[in-house]
């Protein structure tokens, strides 16, 4: 016991990120049960789900699962308990575990001996910690004893996480003043949100950011990323978190019917007009508008949706008189609006407006091993509403959702995982079984989901075609590259330069070079 209060104790005076000291307390308490998994897990959606926070020895893409407690008997007993709750090889209760641990990869193995305890964090309940064994035996009286002695160390590894996440987003521009919440200690919609890479992590700060300021936000990203679910993170994070958020799909708007719907109409202003009806931008008095596909909104309308942000007016159909509106607007579109302008089908004084503050949501094939947590989340979700005991991917299902491009982003991944399990039910599994999906149900086809680099379209066989000198060849790289970064983020030269890995001056220096219109004219 000495030995672990020892390392607990050193971590707990290091200065860690909290996802760090939570991973080595999982990994250190592994270590010393000599058990085949530990998971820390956090209350979340109001007390409903257990999210896990940190895991050693499971699959990864278990971090993305949301673990409803009602569908898991033994972690609501391990919940409710004050004591150490134990379960032995024979207890009839499934363990939300079975098939997910990696101790023999290939294996659907079920776990047979689990034991856990709650931990309470300021006198709340928060979560629960779990350790769960292949050998019957493993969790005996002296192991108990040691988990009930471990309990105060584990709940102070918890508390200085939470201590040290507030603080650092006090210190950040806007601090606790500007109410921003640490990023992984948020719940209900916003924790819907699952992303660990590098580019998910940059994006929900900029988020954070911006919901503090009453600018107009314009998402930008390809069908299927998310739009709405961020357009729903920035309204809660913002000062109208409490006032009504209404959603806009304007490609769903007829011309005849887009004025009355977002202005509301005076009676009598058309056949059919028998009372006054207010529009949306009334109906999201104090808080904020979400323009869904705005770039689809027809030329007539755009003219007054300028008046409104610019006066914070609106004019119901066949009214006499403006009506002020207090309503922050944020928009969402996977359409170049910049070219919409050129071709005069979007105005571009209305563009400017809506882009003060242009955010690119980066596409799923950019954010590296995230597609594994949301596979996860997807799995969970299914095996619950399939009432299946266990549903896991195999090894070759796993490295295949790693390849694949995933044109359709999310949205896809989602229908990918829904249909693969109802394939495996179609094939015999039971489901008392644990059920794997393989890779051939996925039917994802790698060669159409991939970019192509044909002998023909390939940059070693273009520069041989055109016999391009080495320095002619890595400008006409370089000059493409730039290129496709300005596309991805809206003609922002900041967020291509990030993108792009190199400072924005250098990278203005270098397209002026190149001789790219845009820098020639000095943006």
């Amino acid at each position: 016991m000495k030995a672990i209060d020892s390392l607990l104790l050193a971590d707990l005076a290091a200065e860690l990120p909290m996802a760090v000291r939570q991973q080595r307390l999982v990994e250190t308490l592994r270590l010393h049960f000599r058990c085949g998994a530990v998971a820390l897990l956090r209350l979340d959606g109001e007390g409903e789900v257990l999210r896990p926070m940190a895991v050693d020895g499971l699959v990864s893409d278990v971090l993305g699962r949301r673990f409803a407690i009602k569908e898991h008997p033994r972690l609501a007993a391990i919940l409710q308990g004050r004591e150490i709750t134990c379960f032995h090889h024979d207890s009839g209760l499934p363990d939300p575990y079975d098939g997910l641990v990696v101790e023999r990869p290939g294996e659907p193995l079920q776990v047979h001996d689990c034991m856990g305890v709650a931990l309470d964090v300021e006198g709340m309940r928060w979560g629960v910690l779990t350790l769960d064994a292949l050998t019957v035996g493993t969790f005996d009286a002296a192991a108990q004893r040691e988990l009930a002695q471990l309990r105060p160390l584990i709940e102070a590894v918890v508390r200085v996480s939470r201590l040290e996440m507030a603080l650092r987003a006090a210190q950040q521009p806007g601090g606790a003043a500007a109410g921003v919440v640490p990023l992984h200690e948020e719940s209900g919609a916003a924790s819907e949100i699952l992303g660990h890479s590098e580019a998910m992590t940059r994006l929900l700060r900029e988020l954070q950011l911006v919901a503090d300021t009453e600018l107009p936000v314009l998402l930008l990203g390809e069908t299927g990323v998310g739009k709405e679910m961020f357009a729903h993170r920035l309204h809660r994070l913002s000062r109208r978190g409490n006032r009504p958020l209404v959603h806009v799909n304007c490609a769903a708007l007829p011309e005849s019917l887009a004025e009355s719907e977002l202005f509301g109409h005076a009676r009598g202003a058309f056949s059919g007009a028998v009372s006054e009806r207010p529009g949306r931008f009334e109906a999201a008095e104090g808080g904020t508008l979400f323009l869904d596909e705005v770039g689809e909104l027809p030329l007539s309308i755009q003219a007054k949706l300028l008046r409104t942000l610019q006066n914070g007016e609106i004019q119901r159909l066949g009214a006499d008189r403006p009506r002020k509106v207090d309503v922050r607007v944020i928009a969402a579109t996977n359409r170049n609006l910049r070219e919409r302008v050129a071709e005069g089908s979007f105005r571009a004084d209305l563009y400017h407006r809506l882009s003060v503050y242009p955010i690119p949501i980066p596409p799923l094939r950019e954010r590296g091993n995230d597609v594994l947590l949301l596979a996860g989340r997807f799995l969970e979700q299914n095996r619950a509403r399939l009432g299946l005991r266990s549903l896991r991917l195999s090894a070759e299902a796993d490295a295949m959702l790693r390849r694949y491009c995933w044109p359709g982003n999310v949205r896809e991944l989602e229908h990918v995982v829904s249909r693969a399990a109802l394939k495996a039910l179609s094939r015999g599994a039971r489901r008392s079984d644990i059920v794997t999906l393989a890779a051939d149900m996925l039917d994802l086809d790698l060669d159409t989901g991939a970019p192509q680099h044909s002998a023909a379209t390939s940059p070693q066989a273009s520069f041989a075609q055109q016999a391009l000198s080495l320095r002619e060849a890595v400008d006409t790289c370089q000059r493409d590259c730039i290129r496709a970064a300005l596309q991805q983020h809206d003609d922002n030269w900041a967020q291509a330069a990030r993108a792009l890995g190199i400072d924005a001056s250098n990278l203005h220096k270098l397209a002026r070079r190149l001789g790219l219109k845009q820098a020639r004219d000095g943006y």
